[in-house]
């Protein structure tokens, strides 16, 4: 059954128009059905093959505004470097406790930081923090001996984001409290960054399609040409 907020947010976006950058930034406000601060995503459809190893999108973009929700970290590291995470805001610092944490099913962290020492005991862990795309991984700057700059980043707003078997990318670009302005900014570093990741193969249109949408409102087409410099 569609309750009477999402009726009358249904009937304020047009499903046959592309809007602006600027227009869908202003739009996913005012359609915005929840009492919360709902996250507001993009969602990018990209002219790639996933299956082919280097079509497959993946990487992290610093958002200037962040992303409105601070994120728990957990550091896997050897003692030595506890104090250096913890004095960065780790949540969460050590390391052979918390694995058989892990390995009896807690999950209860956004993002886990690891150095590259710890990784041969990460192993066992790939098929409790593989679904929920937690294992640490050099590509999202999660696998460093730099755990103080990778925990700074990541509670300032540093996202990671991976294209999924359908072309189809999606991110978390702030929340429905931001100015519209915050949210085009952010959409901007962020689709910017998929465009400087273009791989040399990929043929045809790159950008695909683009979509905003907050929580449980519709989502809002958006003119790709509006988001191309």
């Amino acid at each position: 059954m569609i309750t009477k907020k999402r009726k009358l947010a249904n009937a304020k976006v047009d499903a046959n128009k592309a809007y602006t950058l600027k227009e869908a930034s202003a739009l996913v406000k005012d359609i915005n059905t929840t009492k919360f601060d709902s996250s507001v995503d993009l969602h990018v459809r990209l002219g790639v093959d996933p299956k082919k190893a280097d079509q497959a999108i993946r990487g992290t973009v610093s958002l200037p505004h962040g992303t409105g929700k601070t994120k728990s970290v957990l550091v896997l590291c050897t003692p030595d470097k506890e104090a250096e995470a913890t004095a960065a805001g780790a949540d969460f610092v050590g390391l052979d406790e918390f694995i058989a944490k892990i390995e009896g099913g807690w999950t209860d962290v956004d993002v886990i930081v690891a150095t590259p020492s710890v990784m041969p005991k990460m192993g066992r862990l790939g098929k409790v923090l593989g679904p929920r795309n937690l294992m640490p991984n050099p590509k999202t700057g999660t696998v460093t001996n730099d755990v103080a700059g990778a925990v700074k980043d990541l509670k300032g707003g540093k996202i990671a984001f991976k294209v999924d078997k359908a072309g189809i990318i999606h991110a978390s670009i702030g929340r429905v409290s931001f100015a519209p302005e915050k949210l085009v900014e952010n959409s901007m570093e962020f689709i910017n960054a998929l465009i400087r990741l273009k791989p040399a193969t990929s043929k045809g249109t790159y950008l695909k399609g683009v979509s905003m949408a907050s929580s449980m409102s519709p989502g809002i087409l958006v003119d790709t040409k509006s988001v191309q410099n």
